[in-house]
This record gives C-alpha cells, sequence and structure tokens, in this order.
C-alpha cells in the first residue's frame, strides 16, 4: 500500500536504533509520537517496502507512541536483500513474528495497538494470533491472507483486467514454468546466477505490480520502481514469501480468528481493490468476534477517503477516548 495523508505536520523520530535479531540480522527500529503515549506498532506492506515517515503524523496527532520497523532485509535493515549474495533462509514471516516480540520486550511494551497495510495485515493479524495477550486494538487497511489462492488471483487471474501487462509479465517467466509465475519469479529471483536475468526479473515483477493499482484514480507509476535496488528488495521478498504462501497453513489465518475475541478490530477496504477482493476482509470479520469492516468505493490504496476512516479508528482508541 503506497503513500500517507499528509494531514498532520512532518515530525522526526523520538527514538531509533538497530535491533539484533539474531542469524546475523539486524533490525532498524524507530519510535516517534509521545514517548508516554499509548504504544503503537505499523507493520509496513510488501513484503519489503519499508516504514514510512509520514505514517508517523496521525499516531502522533493522537496521541500514540508509535513504533515502526523495517521488517528483515528491506530499508535500513541488514543485510539488505538488494544484494542477491544474500540468502532468505532466516526470511520468512515466523521470523518476524519472533522479530516483533524481541522489539517488544527490548522497549518496554507490555500491550500495543497493531496497525497494517496490505502485507502488513497477514503480518498483524500472525502476530496478533500468536500473542493475543500482546494486542489491545487492531487497524488494518487493505487487507490481505497471503493464501494460494489469493497469491494466484493475483499473479495469474488479475492479468484478466490487464490482459497486455500480463503478457508481459508471464513472457518474463521461462516457457515451460508459465503455470505458476511466483514460483518461476523466485527460482529467477533467487536462484539463478546471472545479474542481468535477476535484474529483468525484478523490473518485470514490478511492472505487474503497478500495472494491478492502474485503475486506481490518481495513480501514477511510483517512483520507487526506479531504484534498481529498491526492485530487487521488493521482488525477491515478495516473491520469496508468495511462492511460499507465507508459511502459513491452509486457511490457517481464518481458522484461528476466534484467538482475538476480545480484541477490538477495524477493518477498512477498498470494494474495487484488484490486488486484494473484498471476499478477504469479509471472511476475516465473520471469523472474527468483534471486528467492524468498513467497505469503501476505492481501491487497494485507498486515497483520502480510506486515510480518513484510519484517522476515526485511531482516534477511537487512542488515549483518553474511553
Amino acid at each position: 500500500m503506497r503513500g500517507f495523508a499528509m494531514v498532520h505536520p512532518a515530525i522526526e523520530p523520538t527514538e531509533t536504533g538497530m535491533l539484533d535479531v539474531g542469524d546475523g540480522q539486524l533490525v532498524y527500529w524507530e519510535a516517534s509520537g509521545n514517548p508516554n503515549g499509548k504504544p503503537a506498532l505499523a507493520l509496513h506492506s510488501g513484503p519489503g517496502v519499508g516504514s514510512s515517515p509520514g505514517r508517523r503524523r496521525a499516531f502522533a496527532s493522537a496521541g500514540y507512541r508509535l513504533v515502526q520497523f523495517d521488517q528483515r532485509g528491506c530499508g535500513r535493515s541488514t543485510p539488505s536483500v538488494s544484494d542477491p549474495s544474500v540468502g532468505l533462509e532466516h526470511n520468512t514471516t515466523h521470523h518476524l513474528i519472533d522479530d516483533i516480540e524481541r522489539l517488544r520486550e527490548h522497549l518496554g511494551i507490555e500491550r500495543w495497538l497493531v496497525w497494517g497495510a496490505s502485507w502488513g495485515t497477514t503480518l498483524a493479524l500472525a502476530y496478533a494470533q500468536r500473542f493475543p495477550q500482546r494486542v489491545s486494538e487492531l487497524v488494518l487497511l487493505s487487507v490481505t491472507l497471503a493464501r494460494p489462492s489469493d497469491v494466484h488471483w493475483l499473479y495469474h487471474e488479475a492479468g484478466r483486467f490487464f490482459p497486455a501487462e500480463w503478457a508481459r509479465f508471464r513472457e518474463g517467466a521461462p516457457e515451460g514454468d508459465r503455470h505458476d509465475l511466483v514460483a518461476a519469479y523466485d527460482r529467477l529471483l533467487n536462484e539463478q546466477p546471472d545479474p542481468e536475468v535477476r535484474a529483468k526479473a525484478a523490473a518485470d515483477w514490478c511492472a505487474w505490480e503497478d500495472a494491478v493499482l492502474s485503475l486506481e484514480e490518481g495513480w501514477k507509476p511510483w517512483d520507487r520502481f526506479s531504484d534498481p535496488a529498491f526492485r530487487m528488495t521488493f521482488a525477491r521478498l515478495c516473491a520469496h514469501y508468495f511462492s511460499n504462501a507465507a508459511w502459513l497453513g491452509e486457511d490457517e489465518l481464518l481458522r484461528n480468528m476466534g484467538r482475538l475475541a476480545g480484541i477490538p478490530g477495524v477493518l477498512i477496504h477498498g470494494r474495487f481493490d484488484i490486488q486484494g477482493p473484498c471476499d478477504m476482509p469479509w471472511l476475516v470479520a465473520q471469523a472474527w468476534p468483534g471486528a467492524e469492516l468498513e467497505l469503501l468505493p476505492v481501491g487497494h490504496s485507498g486515497g483520502e477517503a480510506m486515510m480518513a476512516r484510519m484517522v476515526e479508528a485511531l482516534a477511537r482508541f487512542a488515549p483518553g477516548s474511553r
């Protein structure tokens, strides 16, 4: 999910650090807003996008102490997977969940509101189901579940909306591997020794990701995809995670939604989200006691309408609001 509504003055972090989470990984983290405010954790999209400075604004205005971190291998965390020699064997959903807990303990936080967008919602749900006692509320935008059927939709079936763009994406995979494009690109990006082949695969992957959002109001090509290092980071991690169904069992998140009973949740999703059809948040809301679902006439990026609803949800859960 891209961008953030700039509805509040820009602020700088109050704290930053590099947390050693093991496996040779150092995770960049930062805190912003009120140091004594209600803790909130923001989980970025991707995988591989990294944390956003703009996100600090709405949380700070509502009195939160916002914690963000760059998930393994991306942003300011090291080593960066933009270097194809950096392996991904220690980069899975379960590693990220453990990193979140290490960060919480490092910061001395008992419980926090967890916010996520796009891939960040998958990670937020997986974390909350593992550690429900550590989550006070969940605010989730553009919900995804990373099931094999969801992955197949995005990288195969959604091509019916963008036939020319999908044909180019498909042609980027070896002819014999086109029945599963995510697995094919995972091999190109993470096993192929030729740097030119890897670079082309990263560019082709990112071109498809851009195309899927191109029907949304105000869309323009994402400038971050002009950076070869960012393209490699993003494409490698996306293909790695999605070719492995995020290491989650079939319908695992839906089956375990009962673990969130008693945790308030707000799901905000676009009815016209091609990247993540709105049956995903609907299924989550059906299985999660106490969740609220709001469907808006927008796409995956959400725009100002989604940001306004998010700000309302944060205000509702803010310190002193109840």
